[in-house]
């Protein structure tokens, strides 16, 4: 396993998500500033903050916090589908969007599964 968080491409590309996640919300309307807008920035960014902070405790806790972040992932997809539903930002960075967090959710699954594995050795 990597020395550091950083060389984890799973946490590279949760904050390529996160980053993502924001230049699609800056389109969202002013009203959703509060709303759906933040719920999406605070879900992206737990995304690759809970693997970071996992990262520096036990191989136990650290698959708890992989499982958290899959968690925030989870809950980016169901904002996404109702941000699509609204009609709130471009299309195709929705698109694009959409498509990472399905990576990324699939990576924190085999990584989850890795940690669990490895725990359990």
């Amino acid at each position: 396993m990597p020395k550091s968080y950083r060389d984890l491409v799973v946490w590279q590309r949760s904050v390529d998500l996160a980053e993502l996640t924001y230049r699609l919300t800056r389109a969202f309307p002013k009203e959703e500033l509060y709303g759906l807008a933040a719920q999406m920035r605070r879900a992206s960014v737990s995304v690759a903050s809970n693997i970071a902070e996992g990262s520096a405790r036990s191989r136990g806790d650290f698959h708890r916090y992989v499982v958290m972040a899959r968690g925030s992932n989870n809950e980016l997809q169901t904002q996404l589908v109702i941000a699509q539903r609204l009609g709130f930002g471009d299309q195709q960075i929705r698109d694009n969007l959409e498509s990472l967090s399905e990576e990324v959710g699939r990576s924190l699954t085999k990584f989850a599964d890795y940690l669990r594995r490895s725990d359990t050795a």
